[in-house]
């Protein structure tokens, strides 16, 4: 239809095919990728629907590029997830005004998931979450 994007959720059949034979350790660990193009169109119903298909057990980071990445990084943050924010995703601070630094993106993240109650992860936790 014209006007119409469609979305392109292979990635979430590719999740659970891996899991499959189980080739995978738990936890699972699941990128949610949001924005122009060939990737999910950025929209919250695509985000609810993309979580709800996750399999049991998943934590998952969220990924939202050029303008929709702080609206998803907040959504993320609300829904229990983790969060992907930096300038090689998104180079605005706000419409018209470059952000600084990467540091700046992430101290406002920080912010806000405090603001809605949720405790930020240091880096030696990270490195637990994600076993590296």
């Amino acid at each position: 239809m014209e006007g119409e994007r469609s979305s392109n959720d292979g990635h979430l059949n590719e999740v659970h095919g891996l899991l499959k034979p189980r080739d995978l350790v738990d936890p699972v660990y699941a990128t949610l990728t949001f924005g122009p193009g060939t990737l999910t169109p950025p929209r919250p119903r695509n985000f609810l629907t993309a979580i709800d298909n996750l399999p049991d057990g998943t934590l998952f980071n969220t990924l939202g590029f050029d303008r929709h990445q702080l609206p998803f990084a907040t959504m993320g943050v609300l829904l229990g997830g983790h969060v992907r924010v930096g300038l090689e995703d998104n180079v605005y601070y706000r419409r018209g005004e470059l952000a600084e630094s990467n540091a700046q993106l992430v101290e406002r993240i920080v912010r806000l998931a405090e603001e809605l109650g949720r405790e930020v992860a240091t880096p030696a936790q990270t490195r637990t979450i994600l076993d590296i």
